[in-house]
């Protein structure tokens, strides 16, 4: 596709940049902790974390890891913790070392979490120990020979750690009962990793840097191989889009999206750390008011969330009520933003919500809209630098400018292939290095792209296909509905029909206003038949609507 659109949209940005200027993920690690020494590369609770201070603390779980774990070059780390100052050390530690980072959602069933360790070959585990009787369940099946457990006020330092550390163990009773003989503590081994200088390790773009789990909504959860050229791609392709509107002088990013997802991964932690801004790490986004007094308290300047956060942020009176005059960049991923959260979330904060997409596969940047739009657009933008597209039929053909097909992607960030899983791989790419996406989409004739919805989330109503993404977005808009989620069920004279899970925003709310309203929204086709009220829906570690639970749930009903 030509790329003539970019000099419209963006006046400036090259269509091709130097994707291979970094010769690794390290590299650019050490090139930012040297440049800004002396900056705030993170807040957590409060506490502050330099450059100097992060490159130092790795430096040190490095040492640990070669010199007293004996860990070698390609060994698999696995990371469980939610966004605390370890998780950074823990992981820009293994991966100087020229390990490769697994990271784990805490919240992972031991079902889950078995699967992982054992798939990915993991023989180390960083654990918080709120989740540490989970790995106790799991541990014996798998090839896991090293814990090292760490607790949340570990590097909160002197009594602010302490207390924190005390309060979660016996007043909040956070920590369950676990017993995992031989674990070594965190703070342990920084302390063992100071006795000798890491030895540095020759690390190539093509080496793996992470296998990163994709949810497992086809089938059973595979890693996607994610190499330093792929991460390094995509912090260049996005740095070159963001350039002439984020500076190097001190931005403030929100971390509110966990660190282990691949979208904070790369946006919040190599981004941002690239550009030398401080990440506010969250721990607990779910504390709405926490949230809110660290934003005001750290004069953020970027937030990065996803639909259902910004959702849960409209609704909050103290976020309406806070300052937003330094902000700069409010960036959606990860599922659709919907128009009423994106048009309510710019009437308050005065900025648009800058919707990209991507996926676990593409490390995971693919395209953005550019960062100078007014308002939401209902598109997902553009490709990005040295990224090709194409819209497929399902017979594998390029279909007509502004016709729905399957989005297929190229470009230096799409991943090496599922770790172990040849058959899988060749699934989803192709001979010409296309990956297929899943995702139903259109281009116009400039160029911009927009998402119909999930290949496999398509619903087929008396023959006409129905995407639950413009359903949802409908219901959305409805001033009594606070999250809407929409399924295809059986039924025995249209083939498939539409249900709706709803949560009120206000108790008033009836299943008949609901389908009045769609009538006059939507095509007979499109008006659901089901409604069914909730109290919440069922959301993945970064506030993603499940579908997949809804539909196995009716499935089980029949």
């Amino acid at each position: 596709m030509e790329k003539i659109w970019l000099q419209s949209y963006q006046e400036g940005v090259s269509a091709e940049v130097d994707v291979r200027q970094f010769s690794s993920i390290v590299d650019v690690f050490r090139q930012s902790t040297e440049r800004y020494a002396d900056r705030t590369a993170f807040i957590n609770m409060d506490k502050t974390m330099s450059f100097g201070e992060l490159a130092e603390a790795a430096g040190r779980f490095s040492s640990f890891l070669q010199h007293h774990l004996k860990l070698k070059r390609g060994d698999r780390v696995a990371i469980m913790m939610p966004n605390l100052l370890q998780y950074p050390v823990a992981l820009f530690g293994a991966l100087q070392a020229g390990m490769v980072v697994v990271n784990v959602n805490p919240l992972y069933t031991p079902r889950e979490l078995e699967h992982q360790l054992k798939d990915s070959g993991a023989t180390t585990i960083v654990v918080l120990e709120n989740f540490a009787d989970t790995l106790e369940m799991v541990l014996p099946r798998t090839q896991i020979q090293n814990v090292v457990i760490t607790a949340i006020g570990d590097l909160l330092g002197g009594f602010k750690g302490w207390i924190t550390n005390f309060v979660v163990r016996k007043i909040k009773k956070m920590v369950p009962k676990y017993e995992l003989p031989g674990a070594i503590p965190f703070k342990q081994a920084l302390a063992i990793g100071r006795e000798k200088p890491f030895e540095p390790v020759e690390i190539t773009l093509e080496d793996t840097a992470f296998l990163q789990y994709t949810g497992g909504t086809t089938g059973v959860a595979k890693g996607a191989e994610l190499t330093h050229a792929n991460i390094c791609a995509n912090v260049v392709q996005a740095k070159e889009w963001i350039r002439q509107d984020l500076s190097r002088d001190g931005e403030v990013a929100v971390n509110a999206l966990p660190l282990y997802h691949i979208f904070a991964l790369t946006v919040n932690l190599m981004i941002f750390m690239e550009l030398g801004a401080t990440n506010l790490l969250i721990t607990n986004p779910r504390d709405q008011a926490a949230l809110i007094k660290d934003m005001q308290k750290h004069q953020a300047t970027v937030f990065i969330g996803v639909n259902t956060l910004f959702n849960a942020l409209i609704n909050q009176d103290a976020f309406k009520a806070m300052d937003f005059s330094r902000w700069k960049l409010s960036l959606g991923g990860g599922m659709a933003v919907q128009k009423a959260v994106a048009d309510k979330w710019q009437s308050i904060t005065g900025i648009p919500i800058i919707e990209a997409y991507g996926l676990t596969e593409t490390s995971p940047g693919v395209a953005i809209n550019p960062l100078n739009i007014k308002a939401y657009t209902g598109s997902i933008g553009l490709p990005i630098s040295n990224t090709d597209i194409e819209i497929r039929d399902e017979q594998g053909r390029p279909v007509a400018t502004g016709e729905p097909g399957e989005l297929w992607v190229k470009g230096p960030q799409v991943m090496k292939g599922y770790w172990k899983r040849p058959e899988e791989t060749e699934k989803v790419l192709d001979s010409k290095g296309f990956l297929a996406t899943g995702d139903i989409a259109v281009v116009d004739e400039k160029g911009w792209i927009k998402l119909v919805d999930r290949k496999k989330d398509m619903i087929v109503v008396s023959g006409f296909n129905v995407y639950p993404n413009e359903v949802e977005d409908v219901i959305a808009q409805h001033p009594k509905v606070l999250e809407v989620a929409c399924i295809g069920v059986d039924h025995e004279k249209t083939g498939e029909a539409l249900k709706l899970f709803v949560v009120k925003k206000e108790a008033s709310l009836t299943e008949q206003e609901l389908i009045d309203y769609a009538r006059g929204e939507l095509t007979a086709y499109k008006v659901p038949k089901l409604i069914e009220f909730r109290d919440e829906l069922p959301k993945s570690n970064v506030g993603k609507i499940l579908r997949r639970e809804l539909r196995q749930e009716e499935t089980k009903k029949a």
